[in-house]
């Protein structure tokens, strides 16, 4: 297997005056299969339409490369079932194919979109360390991914942001926007896809002069080590697990969240530390989150966790609470790539009451949940073990 975690990032802006974004961008991990595939597909125009064909051009190039069809037949397959404009007699919509395989053999197909970049370290690899395909409408790349690899992919609202202004008049420069890439990645050299699709959609709507001529997307495939994440929720089904979960948490490598009063309790008397607790990081009916030595987060267990997953499945990131004890847990979730749960299975009497709020599911209700949500919606790798 590999020894590197493949996280996905992608930041689009709608055409000024546009209600939707006529970009798409859409990817999903195979985790049987070890494999990552992505499309950003660009509909013709903007608005309403060019997001329909820009949608159904991704989810057909998705599905397609999934069910492991061969790429150009599958980019063939796209190209006749899209509309031709009759004037400007092109397809209605242009596609970025990304097939990562679980030992790190890339390939791209691109059809009408900007040139990808693929950078390693803060380098940009040249064309002729790409196989490229000899047929003249897709271009085909081939490359052994590595740690620390990036693959960028835009739509040519990026590569055409400035266009007309004195000192851009044919949009951004191609060199002048490699070097920009080059400079942000030697400023912060682990920088998140997420943040640098942000940056680099940012500075081309700054190129726009904050008024998008065109939708503007970026999709980053950023090659990383992995960041670890445990999270500890019930007390185990024996007593004597109690010793066994305590260090579990302590010799775990990466960031650690417990969820319960008795969960704390129970590892803070294992590992002689002391719990206290911070009355100011409540969140209205949400307790408030607690503090120990060497553990990132301690919150409430069944109400925090439910309020976390619902927010994950309901909201947009960026319209989560960060500072409550719910959003913690989230920040948390979404920072780290590799999440394990782990669930007590001893029955806490208190939420069998038939009194409670029927949403008041058990914990590992709560917490199947929450996997899926991550694993589906989030693209974690996520493991549940029962103690």
């Amino acid at each position: 297997m590999n020894n590197y975690f493949i996280e996905i990032g992608n930041k689009s802006i709608q055409k000024n005056g546009q209600q939707v974004c006529g970009d798409v961008f859409m990817s999903r991990k195979l985790q049987e299969e070890g494999r990552s595939v992505a499309v950003l597909s660009d509909g013709l125009g903007s608005g309403i339409k060019a997001n329909v064909l820009a949608t159904m051009t991704a989810s057909m190039a998705l599905n397609f490369t999934v069910e492991n069809q061969p790429i150009e037949r599958s980019a063939q397959s796209i190209r006749n079932t899209l509309p031709v404009d009759k004037d400007r007699k092109i397809n209605y919509a242009t596609f970025t194919i990304l097939d990562i395989e679980y030992d790190g053999e890339t390939t791209i197909l691109e059809y009408g979109n900007p040139q990808f970049l693929v950078f390693r370290a803060i380098n940009s690899l040249e064309l002729k360390d790409i196989k490229e395909s000899s047929d003249s409408e897709l271009k085909k790349g081939q490359f052994k991914a590595q740690k620390e690899d990036r693959i960028i992919l835009f739509s040519d609202g990026v590569s055409q942001s400035g266009m007309g202004r004195a000192d851009m008049p044919f949009g951004w420069d191609w060199e002048d926007l490699k070097n920009f890439i080059s400079y942000k990645l030697q400023a912060d050299p682990y920088v998140s896809a997420e943040n640098l699709s942000k940056i680099i959609v940012n500075r081309a709507y700054y190129n726009d002069s904050l008024k998008a001529k065109d939708d503007i997307t970026c999709s980053v495939i950023y090659f990383r080590e992995p960041r670890n994440l445990i999270i500890c929720t019930g007390p185990p089904y024996k007593l004597e697990k109690d010793k066994t979960m305590a260090q579990t948490i302590d010799g775990f490598n990466g960031a650690k969240i417990i969820c319960g009063g008795t969960t704390a309790q129970i590892i803070a008397r294992e590992l002689e530390k002391d719990i206290e607790l911070d009355l100011f990081l409540g969140d209205g009916d949400l307790p408030p989150v607690s503090e120990m030595e060497g553990i990132d987060l301690v919150t409430e267990g069944i109400l925090t966790l439910g309020r976390a997953s619902d927010w994950l499945e309901k909201k947009k990131p960026d319209e989560i609470n960060y500072a409550s004890p719910a959003g913690k847990i989230i920040h948390l979730f979404l920072k780290n790539d590799k999440i394990t749960f782990l669930v007590g299975t001893r029955i806490n009497e208190a939420h069998q009451d038939p009194a409670l709020p029927v949403e008041l599911e058990i914990r590992r209700n709560v917490v199947k949940k929450l996997a899926r949500i991550l694993d589906d919606k989030y693209l974690k790798e996520v493991h549940i073990q029962y103690i």
